[in-house]
């Protein structure tokens, strides 16, 4: 069997490859244009084993050595880099040193989504930036409503409001940038109603996403997101670390006794991130138990800080929601028993 250590680049590879039985390594640097990569990997009589970094645009050859029957493993490059300790950088340190930590047992490897996952995820993006472009598009035909002195707010895309914006007196460009946007209002609606359907259809499919919809305030939307990031529960031991991996724990820089925190890291999932803070302002309202908390909060903390202590409590309770199989609102039964305590325990 073959371990080969990989450096990869969007135009090129540099690969480490270590042969077990003889125990020669040899390095090469590999194109992906002229299919140079692909013969290589081709031309191996056994199936390999293959680290690499995460990295985007390598989709295709993660897919290709999947379909030649060999295992890959994605690691953290974050990581990976941190075990590095010399300065000297370069492809094919980094190819050899993917190489040691494969071969040494210490390669930090990462979970990744089935194929029917990672195509859901692409749903959920592709809504999301039609859902970008549509508020861009608002915000022009808001601006061009408030030049002349038509402020209507959230109004604006009432029945009503929409007739205004159209009965407007404008003249030239400023009249083709109001035809021009309403047009593609209207294309984005009907988008985004169809991916919606999509997102409803899926999440019902999925029993980790209709378990977390019987929490209130989470929507299609964010249990699939939830659902489709967590992925394999179990490989979280503590809450703690979903927090950790979504990004929602404080920075602390903390030394000779003396602690002192931060903002949340943002080093998590940054979509999934956000849609946990606007599910969050719907449990405020529908939960009690949130509701209590949040407005607590807010007497001595920015109601931003409250907002996002409410998104760590959501995800957290999600994440128990799933590792339990327990739905709501048994589980909120359960967080409120004496002794028991999983939120603040965790």
């Amino acid at each position: 069997m073959k371990i080969i250590g990989c450096d990869f680049h969007p135009a090129w590879q540099q690969v480490a490859v270590l042969d077990n039985e003889t125990g020669e390594i040899e390095e090469l640097k590999l194109s992906h244009e002229d299919g140079e990569a692909e013969r290589f990997y081709r031309a191996l009589s056994r199936a390999a084993l293959v680290g690499i970094e995460a990295t985007g645009n390598s989709q295709w050859f993660l897919d290709l050595l999947q379909r030649l029957g060999h295992e890959v493993w994605i690691g953290n490059a974050a990581e990976i880099r941190a075990s590095y300790v010399r300065k000297q950088k370069t492809d094919r340190r980094d190819a050899g040193h993917i190489l040691r930590l494969l071969v040494e047992g210490r390669f930090p490897r990462l979970w990744t989504p089935s194929v029917e996952e990672r195509d859901l995820r692409q749903l959920l993006i592709h809504r999301q930036k039609q859902v970008e472009i549509r508020t861009r598009v608002k915000n022009g035909l808001q601006h061009l409503a408030m030049n002349r002195g038509l402020q209507k707010k959230r109004k604006l895309w009432s029945v009503q409001g929409r007739a205004n914006l159209e009965k407007l007196s404008l003249q030239g460009w400023a009249a083709r940038r109001r035809e021009d946007l309403l047009g593609l209002l209207g294309q984005l609606d009907k988008q985004i109603g169809e991916l919606d359907e999509a997102v409803s259809a899926a999440a019902e499919k999925s029993p980790q996403a209709r378990l977390l919809m019987t929490q209130p305030g989470v929507g299609p939307i964010t249990a699939l997101a939830f659902a489709l990031t967590i992925g394999d529960v179990s490989r979280f031991q503590r809450s703690k670390q979903v927090s950790s991996y979504l990004g929602l724990i404080p920075r602390e820089r903390s030394s000779g006794g003396k602690q002192k925190l931060g903002s949340i890291s943002r080093q998590g999932n940054s979509f999934v991130r956000m849609l946990l803070v606007e599910a969050a302002q719907s449990t405020n309202q529908w939960d009690e138990g949130f509701r209590k908390q949040y407005a607590a909060r807010c007497h001595y903390k920015p109601k931003a800080v409250a907002k996002v202590a409410s998104a760590r409590r959501l995800a957290v309770r999600l994440y128990w929601m799933l590792r339990t199989n327990t739905p709501y609102p048994e589980i909120a039964r359960i967080e409120s028993s004496p002794g028991v305590g999983m939120v603040s325990a965790s």
